[in-house]
Parts: C-alpha cells; sequence; structure tokens
C-alpha cells in the first residue's frame, strides 16, 4: 500500500455488499477509513429497522474491524483506531413511507444519507427509468426534514428533473453517491454534464462509480478506466466536489441484481445488467489501494488523490451533520 493511501481518510461513498466478516475484512485490507453502507432498498419502515439492528449487530460483533458512525469525528477516531467506519445510509426513502416522523427516527438510529428514490416513482418523486413529474408536495416537506436533522439526500438513482428539485430545495449540499457522466457513455442512470455542473454549482457532491454496466468499456474496463471517468467529472467541476463512491456489491449473486432490479408490480422487470464483473484492479474493496496506485500512475498530485479519496467526503459529511 502506498504511502499516500496508508496516510489518508480513504471514504466510499456508496457500498452495497453483502454484510459478513469477509467483506468487513476486504474493507481494513483495502485501507478503508468509512464506507457508506446500503441498510434499505425496498424495505418498509419495520424491515428496515431489523436491517440496522442487524448491521449494529455486525459492528459489535467485528468490534476489531469495524465502528458506527454517527459524525465526521467518528471516522477521523476510526482511522487512528484503524478500523473502518460504517455509515447507515439507504438507496430509497420508501422506508419512510408517509410519515415525516420517521425520518427523526431514522436519524436517531444514526442513519446519515437517504437517496430519495430508487430507479422509479414513490411518495416524494421519480427515479431515473420513468418519466420524472418531479419533486412532489411532500418530497420538499421530506427534504426540510432531512436538512433539519442532519440526513443527506443522495440523488443517484433520481430523475433528472426530481433531482434539479431537490437541488434547489435542500439548504445542505445534496449528492449523486455514485454516479458516471453520460459523456463517456450513455445510460439512464449516467448524469449528463449540465446535470453534473448542475448539482457541482449549487454546492452538491458527486461520487464517482465504477459500476460496469455504466462504464465506457463496460465489463472490459480496469481501474485507469475508473480514473478516467472520475477525471472526466473533475474536469467539468473541479476537484474539491468529487469522491469515489464504487457501489461494491461483494458477495451478491444474480438473485441479489433481480432484487434490485424489479419494480412495483408483482415481477416487473426494470433492466438487465447482464454480467456484473468489476473493473480489473478493483475487483474487490480489498484492491483499493490500487486505485490510489492507478491515480499516481496519471499524473495526479497527493493533494488532489487526498482530497478525491476521502478528504472531500469529510468536509462535505460535516457540512451535512454538523459538527
Amino acid at each position: 500500500m502506498n504511502p499516500i493511501h496508508a496516510n489518508a481518510i480513504v471514504i466510499d461513498g456508496l457500498i452495497i455488499s453483502k454484510w459478513c466478516r469477509p467483506v468487513f475484512e476486504d474493507m481494513r485490507k483495502g485501507g478503508l477509513t468509512a464506507a457508506n453502507c446500503t441498510v434499505s432498498v425496498w424495505e418498509d419502515f419495520k424491515s428496515t429497522v431489523h436491517n440496522i439492528a442487524d448491521m449494529k449487530a455486525h459492528i459489535r460483533a467485528n468490534g476489531d474491524l469495524l465502528t458506527l458512525v454517527r459524525t465526521t469525528a467518528d471516522i477521523e477516531q476510526a482511522k487512528r483506531d484503524g478500523k473502518t467506519g460504517i455509515i447507515l445510509g439507504f438507496q430509497n426513502a420508501h422506508a419512510f413511507e408517509d410519515h415525516l416522523g420517521h425520518i427523526e427516527a431514522f436519524a436517531d438510529m444514526g442513519v446519515r444519507v437517504v437517496q430519495l428514490c430508487y430507479n422509479t416513482q414513490n411518495l416524494i418523486g421519480t427515479g431515473c427509468y420513468e418519466r420524472d413529474g418531479g419533486l412532489s408536495g411532500y418530497g420538499h416537506e421530506v427534504i426540510a426534514e432531512m436538512n433539519r436533522v442532519g440526513i443527506m439526500v443522495d440523488l443517484s438513482h433520481v430523475g433528472a428533473k426530481t433531482s434539479e428539485e431537490a437541488i434547489l430545495a435542500s439548504k445542505k449540499p445534496v449528492t449523486y453517491s455514485h454516479c458516471l457522466p453520460a459523456g463517456l457513455k450513455e445510460h439512464p442512470r449516467n448524469k449528463s454534464d449540465e446535470q453534473l455542473r448542475f448539482i457541482a454549482d449549487r454546492g452538491g457532491f458527486i461520487g464517482v462509480t465504477m459500476f460496469p454496466p455504466f462504464l465506457r468499456r463496460g465489463i472490459d474496463a480496469n481501474v485507469e478506466d475508473y480514473v478516467e471517468a472520475i477525471d472526466y467529472v473533475i474536469n467539468l467541476v473541479g476537484e474539491d466536489c468529487v469522491g469515489v463512491g464504487t457501489d461494491h456489491t461483494q458477495g451478491y449473486g444474480q438473485e441479489f441484481f433481480d432484487h434490485i432490479t424489479h419494480d412495483k408490480g408483482r415481477g416487473r422487470r426494470l433492466t438487465d445488467f447482464g454480467t456484473v464483473l468489476n473493473p480489473v484492479g478493483i475487483r474487490t474493496i480489498g484492491e483499493m489501494p490500487n486505485l490510489t496506485d492507478a491515480m499516481l500512475h496519471a499524473g495526479w498530485p497527493a493533494g488532489k488523490i487526498e482530497k478525491v479519496i476521502g478528504g472531500n467526503w469529510l468536509r462535505v459529511f460535516k457540512d451535512v451533520w454538523g459538527a
């Protein structure tokens, strides 16, 4: 592991892996200081509470490796302790149901990042795979409450109009925690140059993913292609509002992808990702140091690397969560 990676705070803006000891060991091997870990996608309030309880049980059982993150001070302490901080996050606000009070309840449980919609319509707005009707009246109330209690608004799978209205509605920085530029590959999940500039110009944050269906070379991509995508975004918006959001799905098979690509309506399928194979050089979380090496090989200065692999996320989390 090169010294830059070893000494830096390294934050992954999105991991949705199968939570188990081998994955947590790989987080430590990869030098991961903290990660936004998905504990809800399609689950309702009660099922999501169960998932949170399960994750906290994992943290207790693997206390030599993990710690729960509620504040950025917890992330900095995780670095000092040589542990990985687990940030509880949702990829869908479905678990809020139709009750604003659930938002503060989840914040009290430790939830710190919530994506408004997952691919399609919910009570708040529209996802990126459907005709976009924009942010609902309830959606405006949800964002105001998320701002109040310190939960970051994520728009990665959200439609363009709903995203634009959410960016304008939020008084705190919002994020595309895991996205790729449409300028390198057209895909409903990828963001146009205009969308990327719009969120950045209004204080928002962009985490760049490496999910292969969205990369320019797909399953033929390597870690250098991932650096190319990150640099593309940096060249559009600058290096201060860009970070890493790998979208690692480690430990899962086809059944998982069938589950997350379903939608409301019995048996309804949204999309087929085909073969999901992460880029060569960063197939696993434990290979994260190879990303820093590839940035060095691409001629990135140390300061730029330190910001993108974690420093920027730390700053924006502090803006949203408070001191």
